[in-house]
Order: C-alpha cells, then structure tokens, then sequence
C-alpha cells in the first residue's frame, strides 16, 4: 500500500504538501497540488478518512514558543522554521515564554485554543506543559531542550562536546585558571555547558575549582554581577567560558570596568556568534551554534507528523563549530580563524 511519503517522493514535494493538497487547502500552489494529486493517482494512494477529518479541524498554523525572542540564537532558530512552514503553506505564530513555566503554560493553552496544527517548543522543563501536550495529542517538536518525561521529536546540538573543545582551545593558547559562567542549574544547556568545560579540564590536565564556576540567568546584568565576582577573587581566572551571547555582553562589561583587554588580560570564549562579535576590537571567539538548520530541521519533522507520516520519535543532534578570533588567541589583534569542525582546532 502506498504511503504518503510515496506520494511525496513521485510529487517532488513535502509529505505536509501532500496532506494539504489531499485535503484541498486553497494555500498550495495549484501547480504543486495537481502533481500531488496525480501522483497520488498514479500510486492508487488513499489517504485515511477519520485522521483526514481530525485534521480538518485544525487551522494551518504553528506555534512557536521559545524562551528569550531577544537572542540571535533563538530568532535564527525562528527564520529556520517560518522558512519551512511558509513553503508548506503554514503560518507561524511567535511566543516568548522567558523561561517561565507559567507563561509557557499560558502560551500552550492559547495554541490549543485556537487549535494550531502543531508546537514547536524550547521547553523551560515544566512538566506540567509536556502532560498537557500530551493530554490534547497535539503534534510538538522540542528544540535546543528536550521536552521532560514526555518523548517526542527533539533538535539538539552537541553542548557538552562543543564546552570541551572551546575549554581545549582556550588551554592550547596558554591559559592555565579557565573559569565558566553559565545558566541556571536545572537548564539542560546550562548543565551540559559547565559538564563539558569540566571535561575540558580534565582532558587538558588542569585544575578544576568551584571558586572558577559561576551560573547565572542566560541575560547580561546575571553575568555581569558573576564576572566581577569571579574576577576579583585573590586568584582571579585568566580565561572565560561564557554561556551565551547576552552573557557575553554583561562579561564585556565587567571586563571594560575593572580595565581588563580581552585576549591580551582576560581570554574569552562565548556560546553563539551574533552579528556584533565581529566588531569588537579584537573580536570575539565563539562557539557557533547551527541555530537555524535547527529550526528548520524541527519545522520538517513537526510537519511529518501533522501529515500522519511518523510515528516513532527521533532526537538529532546537530554539531556546533568553534570560531577563534583575537577575545581568545592572546593575539590582541582582528585575527580570526574559523573551524570547520570543532575538534580540528589550530592551537598555533
């Protein structure tokens, strides 16, 4: 028996074209849906009624909640997936949710209400939001964190392998006291981030110290108060790993208060190479997340499912790739190496 990924494959189009087309929706180009509608003919497919009539009743929009609109990493992540759902004939709705439970609750009661097709979901780890997915068999895609106690179709990237190697990196350029600030314990990008700095260390033979670790709100005034913090300590770090973008700023900050040049006083590596870290004078080494592949890898995946056409959940894990430039070479200078692979990284 056909399938609707046969269908897909004879059309040239998406498995969520052919459910749209199947199900007559005005929003498919006429040229895509007489090619879907052919090769279905030509398969003998037919697709199944109850499940065609349950969907009818959904409304041709997803709804994307992510926890800080204001980070480059997550409004990539939201170009990837508005990308895939306006070629498949979906729109997209935005929410923030803060990292807060009950505003993530309260976006997820608003996209059942209207009842969105599917969510895709940057989850802040409430359970309470997985159950009531659950409860409500709406399709969902979690992305850059896994949904807890609740499988479903979840895009990663491979945090704890890309800490180890920034932490070998900024090892290879002489620096011995490497610290870490990251985000909130409890927050699987947060913890898999500081694991893979301590995985550095070990890996690089250097001492580890709780003195060096600071976790702080993934947002620039949290990391600022850690910065000072950890750099005026008797026995400060000469190196930082820092857990995001925004952190960065607020360690930027701390750095240009007490006087300190980053790469010349102070080496620094951050998680998401934003638009503004090649301005810096030197400019800032990151760790390069493939944000929007992110997103448009999970809109696919969420759209298969609305189509009926998976079953089994899948969790992928995307690499990350580091971006060495002046903040971390001891350089003081514009230089910039980028990485194509994280693990290949020139120490010289």
């Amino acid at each position: 028996m056909a399938t609707i990924s046969d269908v897909a494959n004879r059309a040239g189009v998406s498995t969520a074209t052919v459910s749209r087309a199947l199900n007559g929706k005005a929003t498919v180009d006429p040229e895509l849906a007489a090619r879907v509608l052919a090769a279905a003919e030509a398969l003998g497919y037919r697709p199944n009624g109850p499940a065609r009539n349950l969907r009818k009743q959904e409304t041709a929009v997803l709804a994307l909640i992510i926890s800080d609109v204001e980070n480059p990493f997550f409004t990539a992540i939201a170009r990837g997936v508005e990308d895939v759902a306006h070629e498949a004939g979906y729109s997209l709705v935005l929410c923030n949710s803060d990292d807060a439970a009950d505003k993530e609750r309260e976006y997820v009661d608003v996209a059942l209400q209207e009842r969105v097709a599917g969510v895709l979901l940057s989850p802040t780890g409430s359970a309470e939001t997985a159950e009531l997915l659950a409860r409500h068999s709406t399709p969902v895609v979690a992305v850059d964190r896994p949904l807890p106690d609740h499988p479903s179709d979840t895009v990663l990237v491979d945090n704890r392998l890309a800490a180890k190697h920034a932490t070998l990196h900024l090892s290879g350029q002489g620096y011995g006291r490497i610290g870490c600030l990251t985000g909130p314990s409890g927050v699987p990008t947060a913890d898999d981030r500081l694991a893979g700095y301590r995985d550095g260390l070990r890996a690089a033979k250097l001492p580890g110290s709780t003195s060096l670790v600071r976790r702080a709100s993934f947002k620039a005034e949290g990391a600022q108060r850690a910065a000072h913090e950890l750099l005026a300590q008797d026995d400060p770090p000469d190196a930082l790993l820092v857990g995001n973008s925004a952190m960065a700023v607020g360690v930027l900050e701390a750095l240009a208060a007490l006087r300190l040049k980053p790469g010349r006083d102070v080496g620094v590596v951050a998680f998401d190479d934003a638009p503004w870290t090649t301005l810096l004078d030197p400019p800032l080494s990151v760790v390069a997340q493939p944000a929007y592949d992110m997103g448009a890898l999970a809109a696919r995946l969420l759209l298969d499912r609305i189509a009926g056409d998976r079953e089994e959940t899948s969790t992928t894990t995307l690499s990350a790739h580091l971006v060495a430039r002046g903040s971390s070479t001891r350089l003081g200078d514009s230089f910039s190496h980028n990485c194509p692979d994280i693990s290949d990284i020139d120490h010289g």
